[in-house]
């Protein structure tokens, strides 16, 4: 019933326009009739819950319906999120103070709530720093977090309360060979968890997100990301939000592919472990920042997206569903 709501829902708020234009886009780069692909666009919506952008994405004109059915699709992954998370709790993770509190011990830096404490008090934290992280509490994507630099404390705590920026934070040191890749942004991992029947924490996908061209990391304003294996190495290009592929970082010209993250074990243990603290959510895209001895919790997802890898850069195509079948019952 959810499954029929959710098509319904999308087809009456479906921009068309839009989905003409991704689907001439897709015929002219592929030698196809428009109107074919137009038709088998609706299809794969009909059959597979892949809208239109799901049907660019994940290049389904590429695949056959076996291959289609192993993909993850925006439409499935809502039906994962609405059975296996419990949304009373999805507070906790949305607020990026109540996540912090909640997940103080595998935060690994300090932080302050600038709506809560006084001048002398922000004063006193912000005491021996050189910048600080500002960031709003309920926005994500990057959105209303910036760097500050500390020199008048009192101006600054006024400015921020000014912007609804409550939450601050000490700067993440990330790990030294990170920090050659892309050294103005916290390059962080997203790691998919999902706790199991059996009370097991289980890694379903590893993201690697890079900066580019700002100080966040985020594929909205401007990153990239590609995929890890599960020993934490670089297993194909970078995509950035124009969908322009790097195999070198365009910036630093380092190498991306073959990249392998320091102490990918010890995030895989970290987020394994802050997983039982929420069982009520069972499914979560944590993002994790490497440190030169470990790992640090930088927030958790409730909603954690879709991330699979491109069917082109596949010698035999197949999506991540295979593997979230194997621990979803």
């Amino acid at each position: 019933m959810n499954k029929i709501k959710f098509l319904i829902k999308a087809i009456l708020k479906m921009n068309y326009k839009e989905m003409f234009n991704v689907a001439r886009k897709i015929s002219r780069e592929n030698s196809r009739l428009t109107l074919i692909t137009f038709f088998d666009i609706i299809w794969c919506g009909l059959r597979y819950g892949a809208g239109y952008m799901d049907y660019m994405e994940f290049e389904f004109y590429l695949l056959n319906g076996t291959q289609r059915k192993t993909f993850l699709t925006r439409a499935k992954n809502n039906e994962i999120v609405r059975k296996y998370n419990n949304k009373e709790y999805n507070h906790i993770l949305n607020n990026k103070i109540e996540f912090n509190n909640m997940f103080k011990d595998y935060l690994h830096r300090d932080f302050i709530d600038v709506s809560k404490c006084t001048k002398k008090e922000f004063k006193q934290f912000c005491k021996g720093k050189k910048y600080v992280i500002a960031k709003e509490v309920d926005n994500c994507g990057g959105v209303g977090v910036s760097k500050e630099f500390i020199q008048d404390t009192n101006r600054l705590y006024e400015k921020l309360r000014k912007n609804k920026q409550y939450l601050v934070e000490e700067v993440i040191v990330q790990n030294s060979k990170v920090s050659k890749l892309y050294p103005d942004a916290v390059n962080t991992l997203r790691l998919f968890t999902f706790l199991d029947d059996n009370g097991e924490v289980q890694i379903l996908n590893s993201i690697f997100k890079i900066g580019n061209n700002g100080f966040v990391d985020n594929f909205a304003s401007g990153g990239m990301y590609t995929f890890l294996d599960d020993n934490g190495e670089v297993i194909c290009p970078a995509i950035n939000k124009k969908d322009e592929r790097f195999t070198v970082h365009p910036e630093t010209k380092e190498q991306i592919i073959g990249f392998k993250v320091p102490n990918y074990d010890k995030a895989v243990a970290l987020v394994k472990e802050a997983s039982l603290l929420i069982p009520e959510i069972r499914y979560i895209g944590w993002d994790v920042a490497i440190t030169e001895k470990g790992a640090c919790l930088v927030e958790g997802n409730e909603f954690p997206g879709v991330f699979q890898i491109k069917p082109s850069y596949m010698d035999k195509p197949e999506g991540i569903l295979p593997r979230y079948n194997k621990y979803m019952k």
